[in-house]
């Protein structure tokens, strides 16, 4: 029994309350912190670390931030695109008025401009809900994007309409442009997703996040047991719009180096829901999951026929991508429609009791 929890005694309640109780979660988690911080660096090469690691962080965070919104507060939201659209550009112009501020502090300040942003474009959930919110998100989708393209002040009246990233330099290090390491970035990028999804976990556990799912649930119960849904709506919004808009900036940042506003256009809005769906709604893990799923698997099937040594175009290998990524997810959403993170709570609770069958 792989997760035998005989003998595991909770002397007090912040031990019962722990982030992970179980003390086979804990060694999980270590390991997996071990193989992020230890192994990937001392095995992985640059281009593994610059365009795959590094933007499945990116990913994992702008999802986390959707679903503490969706999957949380049961809110649906199509501009997540748009939110991270405006981290980046809150991040690009105050690198540009304050270049001596630390490019990190930059980057989490950057958050705070799309938490007022998501503010504003959340108030029609007073009102609305479901199909017509996610309409709404949609117009808040296209209207920040006519934003990024038409009011040059936003990328320094460049003719090429993009940003574009210079060095940032602190503690003796490139920290972000073109000269950094990719393992220095890599390294901040992961920090600063660790930190924030550790931040989301005791959020979603404490007095917010509880409200959260009241509202999900069944919102008129909520508001008749004292749960306000205007700060309730509002405040899930402000933090979803505050973790894609971190996000958003470190795309740019640590990322891609330059965007266009096409970078941050309706399919990027509905690659962050795929990811949610498939994840697993409500859950933490499933972000993750399912950022690995639609980012990662894709790339090992564009790389399969070439570790073993077979010739096919570049045009085929995309359409198989598209098909066997496509089927898989079909297949996934229809056994288990809440996601990976429900089957890995369905194997959890299989090795609890294995090798018995109950």
């Amino acid at each position: 029994m792989f997760y035998r929890e005989t003998g595991q005694f909770k002397t007090s309640y912040a031990e019962d309350m722990a982030l992970f109780p179980v003390i086979q979660d804990r060694i999980g988690i270590g390991v997996i912190l071990i193989v992020a911080f230890v192994a990937i660096p001392l095995l992985a090469n640059d281009f593994f670390i610059a365009s795959i690691m590094i933007p499945f962080l990116i990913f994992a965070l702008a999802t986390v931030g959707l679903n503490i919104l969706t999957g949380y507060c049961g809110q649906l939201s199509l501009g997540t695109g748009a939110f991270m659209g405006v981290g980046a550009y809150a991040c690009y112009k105050l690198t540009t008025i304050f270049p001596e501020v630390n490019i990190i502090v930059m980057v989490l300040l950057s958050g705070f401009f799309a938490a007022g942003i998501g503010v504003v474009f959340g108030l029609p959930s007073l009102r609305i809900k479901g199909f017509y919110l996610a309409v709404a998100t949609l117009a808040a989708q296209f209207f920040l994007e006519w934003c990024f393209i038409r009011i040059r002040w936003l990328y320094n009246y460049n003719d090429s309409g993009a940003i574009e990233t210079v060095d940032h330099t602190a503690f003796g290090l490139v920290l972000a442009g073109p000269s950094a390491e990719p393992l220095t970035r890599y390294f901040i990028v992961l920090v600063i997703v660790i930190a924030m999804t550790w931040v989301a976990s005791n959020l979603l556990r404490g007095r917010f996040g509880r409200q959260w799912m009241m509202i999900r649930d069944m919102d008129i119960a909520a508001e008749l047991i004292g749960v306000r849904p205007l700060q309730a709506k509002l405040l899930a919004f402000a933090v979803s719009s505050f973790y894609c808009g971190v996000a958003g900036a470190m795309m740019v940042f640590f990322w891609l180096g330059a965007a266009e506003p096409a970078a941050f256009n309706i399919n990027l809005s509905f690659q962050i829901l795929f990811m949610v769906i498939l994840g697993g709604l409500g859950s933490i893990a499933g972000c993750f999951m399912g950022a690995a799923f639609i980012w990662i698997l894709p790339l090992i099937i564009r790389t399969a026929p070439l570790l073993f040594g077979v010739e096919i175009s570049a045009a085929l290998v995309e359409h198989i991508a598209f098909m066997v990524t496509g089927a898989l997810i079909i297949f996934i959403l229809i056994v288990e429609p809440h996601g990976l993170a429900r089957i890995w709570q369905i194997i959890r609770q299989k090795l609890r009791v294995w090798p018995f069958p109950y």
